[in-house]
């Protein structure tokens, strides 16, 4: 995670940018980049944004 931007808003730039041009699920953005997906999904929801696998991005 440490290649990531620390600053959460970002952070929810960088992944929903990927996850809507690279990637079709978190499992696959975190599977390649090597992030532990709870970590990630931890970082943002304290930032007030949680996951939504139908729409495959954070709100």
């Amino acid at each position: 995670m440490e290649s990531l931007p620390q600053d959460p808003m970002m952070l929810l730039c960088v992944i929903n940018t990927k996850l809507r041009d690279e990637y079709a699920s978190l499992d696959d953005l975190c599977g390649d980049l090597d992030i532990p997906r709870a970590e990630l999904e931890a970082r943002l929801h304290d930032a007030g944004f949680d996951y939504q696998p139908q729409a495959n991005r954070f709100v």
